[in-house]
């Protein structure tokens, strides 16, 4: 997959919308979606209304930035979202929330979903004991997410968990910070996605 490798402060920028792709930096002053609240690039002061395909296409490029996806992975999500019951959109965002790098960013086992698909694909998680290297993997009901034996003993990853212990934990995971392992209590429900995103948006850009 192409790597990004511009600052990805100007995708939160771009996007009008804190993304968290910096950690901790997004939840200080120095965010600069903070200090300039506006799109980068010459023209980015400028008012635009945005109408039509345009706001959809920015719902799915805001919603595919914030889970730091491709455009042939988002698709494929998408394509298995809509073959699911129910309504699209939830299925996709709950799809998106099961991945293990969102997982493990959401318990507080890392500074951001990017450093959390570093992790995973370097091999410190496993679900129920077993290795998973693949960040796109799918949690299901009642797996356990763990760091594994040799990534306990890792200093640096031990900080991360205990300068996190207070952070607000979606009801559907359960941590247990003395084990540093989370078990998955249910599939997400819209309610528990906090993140401003109109999902509909998207399904209507990709049923065209």
């Amino acid at each position: 997959m192409p790597r990004y490798r511009d600052s990805v402060c100007r995708l939160c920028r771009a996007e009008k919308t804190k993304l968290f792709l910096k950690g901790s930096r997004c939840l200080s002053e120095k965010c600069p979606v903070e200090r300039r609240p506006y799109p980068p690039g010459e023209h980015g002061r400028a008012r635009r209304r945005i109408l039509g395909y345009g706001l959809q296409l920015r719902e799915k490029q805001k919603l595919k930035r914030y889970y730091g996806m491709s455009e042939k992975q988002f698709r494929l999500f998408f394509l298995r979202a809509e073959r699911k019951r129910g309504i699209t959109g939830e299925n996709l965002l709950a799809m998106l929330e099961r991945r293990l790098d969102s997982v493990v960013f959401l318990i507080g086992f890392s500074h951001s979903r990017d450093h959390a698909r570093q992790l995973i694909t370097h091999g410190h998680f496993g679900v129920n004991g077993r290795k998973v290297n693949v960040p796109s993997y799918l949690v299901n009901k009642g797996d356990v997410v763990s760091f594994r034996e040799k990534a306990i003993k890792h200093e640096e990853l031990k900080a991360i968990v205990e300068s996190n212990k207070n952070k607000a934990v979606p009801g559907w995971i359960e941590v247990n910070w003395e084990k540093m392992e989370a078990k998955i209590l249910s599939f997400p429900a819209r309610e528990d996605i906090t993140f401003p995103v109109e999902e509909r948006l998207v399904v209507e850009l990709y049923s065209k």
